[in-house]
């Protein structure tokens, strides 16, 4: 059976990121393994220049040709998907939104999900009251994934559920990562296989677990839960104790008992629900990933919206779902599609990123993008639970600040979300870190979403955020301690590492 809390006065403290992200730095170190940090492959400025150019020259064109819809009765003709492109520039700067369109169609293949209702979370109790409603509901199927399950009361809430859902008949599985869930008590998983509940790990440390799915270096860093190829949640949200209180920043003024340690409770994080088309996709995902770890129990096969599902409009908003890893052919997808959208920038890039060691490309294109006068402003971590990727993160500032970039850093709350809105119109909510390991290293998802109207929310949590950070000054920067400016130049060193 499933622990209460006083059967858990023996367990581990919750897992957090950071001691697991030490950890595996620490393998890689031990192991020799420090140049495989860079076997992804990045998009080069080129290619980004070369897109553009495509771009500027027949942006209608471009947007209409290289776009596939898809909606709740799968691919649309190309009438009725101009006509939902169509409907998102309605709701303002319809120039921005389709010249963004275009870049992104000039670098890849662009399929887009129509008829979705997004919400945005902010924090881990408005996404877990959100997701625990939509999984009490369920009636053929949960997926969850995520890089940390702990063993805390949330975990053992969810577990409790899942289990009650299969007692049920409903498809139910658990896909966590092996180094992310590293600290988690077995007995939580082994109760859950007791339950009839199948979970897997991805990638064992042990490479004698599940002989031939062995990678030291490829964590699955996804965070998603879909509950009947309805309703999915995605961002940057762990199964996690740590979220439960919310952070303590925001329009409240909270701020953390004194004695309190932050990096205990009172994270900063996003997530976005996803009623839709879109849901179909990241269900799919889960269950592909599920497929090629070989994981023991056999789930349905992923699918994708078709004529044979309800063609019921749920909403209006325009998604498209950018998954990386690096078993994905090509250049990472989430790096060219953030990349792309900073060097398209027109007005403004607003980014709030809890891990930044972007390397030269991305820093170069916020520097040239303030440059030629758009507003660009980064919130960063004041604080973090993996220092070494702060420290790298702000031996970056000077460039940045020189170039007109503002940096504000979030105060009292341990930074987590990975959220991006660029001129208003396209937004980013996922799992990706701006670092080397989101970019080469782990298997990754973000939903970008189309429109002025859901990027008016994200700018208003974004303006949230600014209101709770610390402004960062050029000059003020120049006088720091020195001690500060060691630790940076030692940690961008490695930063290929974090």
């Amino acid at each position: 059976m499933f622990r209460s809390a006083s059967d858990r006065s023996a367990a581990a403290a919750p897992s957090r990121c950071g001691p697991c992200r030490a950890a595996a730095a620490a393998m890689l170190l031990a192991g020799g393994l420090l140049s495989a940090c860079a076997a992804g492959r990045l998009t080069e400025t080129h290619q980004i220049d070369q897109a553009l150019r495509q771009a500027e020259l027949q942006p209608a064109a471009m947007a209409a040709s290289a776009v596939q819809v898809v909606g709740p009765q799968g691919a649309m003709a190309p009438a009725p998907a101009r006509r939902v492109i169509a409907q998102v520039a309605a709701e303002g700067e319809a120039g921005l939104l389709r010249h963004h369109l275009a870049v992104m169609g000039a670098q890849s293949r662009v399929r887009l999900y129509s008829h979705n209702r997004v919400r945005l979370l902010e924090d881990g109790p408005a996404t877990f009251d959100a997701m625990f409603a939509a999984v009490e509901r369920a009636r053929s199927s949960v997926m969850v994934q995520s890089y940390i399950v702990d063993d805390a009361e949330l975990a053992q809430r969810l577990a409790r559920l899942l289990a009650r859902k299969r007692a049920e008949g409903v498809e139910v599985a658990l896909l966590r990562d092996a180094v992310g869930s590293f600290g988690t008590d077995p007995a939580l998983f082994e109760a859950l296989r007791q339950q009839g509940v199948p979970s897997c790990e991805f990638n064992p440390v042990n490479p004698l677990r599940r002989l031939g799915h062995w990678g030291l270096l490829h964590r699955d860093h996804r965070k998603i839960v879909v509950v009947d190829r309805e309703t999915a949640f995605t961002g940057g949200i762990n199964i996690s104790a740590v979220y439960a209180s919310g952070s303590w920043a925001g329009s409240s003024g909270r701020r953390p008992p004194e004695g309190r340690d932050p990096a205990q409770s009172g994270w900063r994080d996003t997530q976005v629900e996803i009623r839709g088309p879109a849901a179909v996709r990241l269900d799919a995902l889960v269950r592909t990933t599920w497929q090629r770890q070989g994981c023991e129990a056999v789930l349905a096969p992923p699918q994708e919206p078709s004529r044979e599902q309800p063609a019921e409009a749920l909403g209006d908003d325009v998604v498209r779902v950018v998954a990386s890893g690096p078993d994905e052919p090509g250049d990472n997808r989430i790096h060219a599609t953030l990349l792309g959208a900073i060097a398209a920038s027109r007005r403004s890039v607003h980014l709030t990123m809890a891990y930044f060691a972007p390397g030269d490309r991305i820093v170069e294109a916020l520097c040239e993008a303030a440059r030629r006068g758009v507003d660009v402003q980064l919130v960063l971590p004041s604080m973090s639970d993996f220092a070494p990727v702060l420290h790298a993160g702000r031996a970056r500032y000077e460039q940045l600040l020189s170039a007109g970039v503002r940096i504000h850093e979030l105060q009292h709350s341990v930074l987590h979300a990975k959220t991006f809105v660029v001129d208003g119109v396209l937004s980013s909510v996922g799992s990706s870190n701006m670092d080397w390991r989101s970019f080469t290293g782990n298997d990754e998802v973000n939903a970008f979403v189309l429109g002025r109207d859901f990027g008016a929310a994200m700018e208003r949590m974004f303006e949230r955020d600014v209101a709770d950070s610390r402004p960062v000054t050029l000059a003020s920067w120049r006088e720091r301690p020195w001690p500060g400016r060691l630790a940076e130049r030692a940690a961008l060193m490695f930063e290929r590492l974090w």
